[in-house]
Parts: C-alpha cells; sequence; structure tokens
C-alpha cells in the first residue's frame, strides 16, 4: 500500500501538508458509493439529482478538473481515483504544477469522519451545544447543567476554560465565539447574554466570582427579569454586533460597541428558535421559527412595519435550526417535520401572501411525542425549497443541522443531529444518505465537522462529546499553520 504526500497550500492559511493513503481513499469512496446505491435500493426510490444553479456551485467547487478526472475518451467516473490525480499532477497534465481547489476538496471530501469515535470529554448533565471555532483550533461544548467548556484542540482538546454560566435557566440554549476567538457569549431562557473573555489567564471561569461575565441586556424594558427567553445567539462577521432569536416571538440585533439593544423586530407569530447573519456584509438576517417559516430580513431597506424582505414556506412543523451557506443565497433549515430543506432567497414570496395554512389533522407535541405515521407523507402544496432531506429524526429537543466545510470539502455534504442518537451526513447534490454515524445512547443535538481536517465532534444528551475522524492511522492532526500568501491569486 503505497502512501502519497500532497503538498496542499492553495488555500494560503490551513493544512500544510497531508499524507493520504491512496488505496484506502479509493477504496472508501467506492463503499461511499455502494452505502448510497444500498439505501436507494431500500427506499424504492431513485436519487434525484438536484437541478440547480447551487448543484453547479457545488460541482465547481468539489469536482476535480476535466483533464485528471478524464477516465476515457468521452467518459468520467467519480469519484476518481486518488492514484490518477496524483499521478496527472506530478505528470503535471492541467499545465499548473498542482492541485486547484476543487481538486483538493475532491480528494479530502472523501475523508468523512467516521471512524470511531472517541470520547472527548463526558458529564453528567445534557450535551447542548458543539461548535469549533473558524479556525478549528478552539472547540465549545455547552451542558445543561450550568457548563460550558472550551477545549484547545491543537494541544490534545485540553480544557482551556472551564466556565460556570452566571443566571441560567433549564440549560445552556446557545453560545456564540467571536470571530476573534477572544470572546464567547452564552444564552439561556433569559433576556440576558452573558460574554466572556476567552483570552484570559483564568481557566475556571465561575461567573462574578473568579471572572466577571457582563450581562448584555436585551430587554427592551424593565418589566421582570424572565421575560423571555433566548433560543439562537450570533455573532456577525466583523465582531461588533449580535444577532437573537427568542421566545416572545422577536429578533434582537445588540450593537457591541455602543453596548446598547439597537433592533427588536416582532418577526414571527411563534417562538423564534433560530436566526443567523446571512453572509460577512450583515446586511441580511434569516430567522426559522414554530409559525413554521423561515424569514429573511433586510436591514438595508427595513421599515416601521417591520415587514421581512421575503417569506420562504415548505415545512409543516415548526423550523429548529438555520445554517447559512454563506453567500447571501442559500442556507438550510431542520424541521419538526422530519427533514431538512434546502432554500434559495431568490424564490421567495412577499409576507402578504397567505402561507401558513394549517395542514395536519391530527395532535402532536414534538417533546415528548413519536412523529404520526400519516404526516411522513405529507407535502406543503407551495413548498418553495429546491430539495428536501430525510431520514433523521428531529424530536426533543432543537437539533441543528450544518453546511459541510468550504475549504475541505466544497460544501457537497449536509450533516445533522438526529434523536435516534446518530449523525447523518447527506450528499447535498444527490440527496443520498452517505453515512449515519451511531455511537451515543441519547439524542445528538448538535455536531460540528471540523473546518480543515476530516474530523467530527457530537454532543448528546447522553452527556459525551464524541469525536469522530476519518479510518487511518489515528494520529491526530498536526496544529494548524496560518500563513500569509506572497501570490495575489492562490491558484
Amino acid at each position: 500500500m503505497q502512501v502519497f504526500e500532497v503538498e496542499e497550500n492553495e488555500m494560503g492559511y490551513a493544512m500544510s501538508r497531508l499524507e493520504i493513503d491512496a488505496d484506502l481513499c479509493d477504496d472508501y469512496g467506492k463503499t461511499i458509493g455502494r452505502a448510497s446505491a444500498s439505501r436507494s435500493k431500500r427506499h424504492k426510490e431513485p436519487l434525484v439529482y438536484l437541478d440547480h444553479e447551487i448543484s453547479q456551485l457545488t460541482k465547481l467547487k468539489s469536482e476535480p478538473s476535466e483533464i485528471l478526472s478524464r477516465v476515457a475518451p468521452g467518459k468520467r467516473e467519480l469519484p476518481v481515483s486518488a492514484v490518477k490525480m496524483l499521478v496527472g499532477r506530478e505528470a503535471n497534465y492541467t499545465g499548473r504544477g498542482r492541485f486547484s481547489q476543487a481538486d483538493c476538496c475532491h480528494l479530502l471530501g472523501r475523508y468523512l469522519p467516521v471512524n470511531g469515535p472517541s470520547r472527548v470529554d463526558f458529564m453528567k448533565s445534557r450535551a447542548y451545544v458543539s461548535q469549533f471555532s473558524a479556525d478549528g483550533s478552539l472547540f465549545v461544548a455547552g451542558f445543561q447543567g450550568s457548563r460550558i467548556r472550551i477545549y484547545n484542540v491543537d494541544k490534545g482538546w485540553k480544557v482551556q476554560k472551564d466556565i460556570h454560566a452566571r443566571s441560567l435557566r433549564w440549560t445552556v440554549t446557545d453560545t456564540s465565539l467571536s470571530p476573534d476567538q477572544r470572546y464567547l457569549v452564552y444564552a439561556s431562557m433569559s433576556p440576558f447574554v452573558h460574554i466572556v473573555n476567552v483570552e484570559s489567564s483564568t481557566r475556571e471561569s465561575l461567573a462574578n466570582v473568579t471572572e466577571i461575565h457582563d450581562g448584555l441586556d436585551f430587554s427592551v424594558d424593565d418589566d421582570g427579569e424572565y421575560s423571555f427567553g433566548i433560543f439562537s445567539v450570533k455573532f456577525s462577521t466583523d465582531g461588533r454586533e449580535l444577532v437573537a432569536g427568542s421566545s416572545d416571538d422577536s429578533i434582537y440585533v445588540y450593537d457591541l460597541v455602543a453596548n446598547k439593544l439597537t433592533l427588536k423586530i416582532g418577526a414571527h407569530t411563534s417562538d423564534v428558535n433560530t436566526v443567523c447573519f446571512a453572509d460577512e456584509s450583515g446586511h441580511l438576517i434569516y430567522s426559522g421559527s414554530d409559525d413554521k417559516l423561515c424569514k429573511v430580513w433586510d436591514r438595508r431597506c427595513f421599515n416601521a412595519k417591520e415587514k421581512p424582505a421575503g417569506v420562504l414556506m415548505g415545512h409543516l412543523e415548526g423550523i429548529t435550526f438555520i445554517d447559512s451557506r454563506g453567500d447571501g443565497c442559500y442556507f438550510i433549515s431542520n424541521g419538526k417535520d422530519q427533514t431538512i430543506k434546502l432554500w434559495d432567497i431568490r424564490k421567495m414570496s412577499s409576507d402578504d401572501v397567505t402561507c401558513n395554512a394549517r395542514f395536519r389533522n391530527y395532535e402532536w407535541d414534538y417533546r415528548w411525542m413519536d412523529y404520526p405515521d400519516q404526516a411522513r407523507d405529507l407535502r406543503h402544496p407551495g413548498d418553495q425549497s429546491l430539495a428536501t432531506f430525510r431520514g433523521h429524526s428531529v424530536l426533543r429537543t432543537l437539533i441543528r443541522c450544518y453546511f459541510s466545510p468550504a475549504y475541505s470539502t466544497g460544501q457537497k455534504y449536509i450533516y445533522t443531529g438526529s434523536n435516534d442518537h446518530c449523525v447523518y451526513i447527506y450528499d447535498l447534490v444527490s440527496g443520498a444518505q452517505v453515512a449515519k454515524l451511531g455511537y451515543h445512547e441519547s439524542t445528538v443535538r448538535d455536531c460540528s465537522w471540523h473546518p480543515s481536517y476530516p474530523m467530527l465532534v457530537s454532543s448528546s444528551w447522553d452527556g459525551v462529546i464524541a469525536k469522530w475522524e476519518f479510518p487511518g492511522g489515528g494520529e491526530a492532526p498536526a496544529p494548524v499553520v496560518h500563513r500569509r500568501s506572497r501570490r495575489r491569486h492562490m491558484f
């Protein structure tokens, strides 16, 4: 079995070198293909490939160049042999003398993190949140028992910060790291979001005992400290603002520089379970609610009537989480109707349209009941989504879903936790389930894919934080080295 070493510096800021076991990579790619095919056969449904602009964009980011992928005249096969691609690179078939970004994603995207898992940590309370930092050097886990731990990934997952949360009500509902990784905010079922200095030397951060956890007040009046709770909170890309979704059906924007609440939107007719900025500009905000709607808010043309830029309908039950692709056009949502949906905001409709009709004639509460069999075949007559992904289960809690990393996979997958104790990975274009990771003994509420390496970490209500990796030698990856490119162009 021959081992090749791939010099991989096109991105200019992540892995400098990666060893690829080419035979294992090829065999594993075939295994993924067989698994997808068997799943399709089991369900007696042919794979319906997404016919939309996003499928072409995904292929451009994750498929190898035409010359490297050519198997025979007029014929292409995917995935392309790693050996063939390496030989083509060494022979300089493309004329570039190196892999393109898409070539790298095609190789790295086949290293699905399915090996293991190994335990990162265990606590005697439910794990609600798991989150890698933008560069993958830190990992945040939030637990129901008032604890938040920040691990240093590059130093063997050593606990860098052990936070004992302040004024916690029920659980840590969400956390968010600032883009510069200096501050962490955490939310609970309270109108106060607390902020912690991650860079301070205090390892045991006991709120207002060993370290101050400043409280940011999101309430617009002084009546009742616990008048509402915050389900979702996110930093803007520049780190100057926070956006939050709450149990009083509203969206809030907090200016950290001015240290005050700057915007409240009466956004939905039920709990706003999830909210995020659409892209780096901070102009667009996505929100999802128990009223079954996804809404898009454009702050550049916001008016006193609090009217959204548009509405997207298609879910039959409440929405638990939204993840943006980061381009201001596409996002995915997890729903209590047991589906993930992919959206293009250019297909959204006016808020004036009556689009939230009731489609079920049965009583059901996702917190303690299984999803009714008669509901699984229901379809929204006005569904505006591009694609729907099924297989996982969204019950008991606000389970999250994400696009896979752009750097290592070209965002060709989406992945999610599940109430059946597993993590599911789907192919974005074909809709095929390419992996189902089973280990936990309770609901997997959250999971996070490392931005550079084939590593995925899951957090479950069994209290376990588990780490999944590609089935290779089992060695921990070397720390990511950030370097400035001397060239203006990456390729």
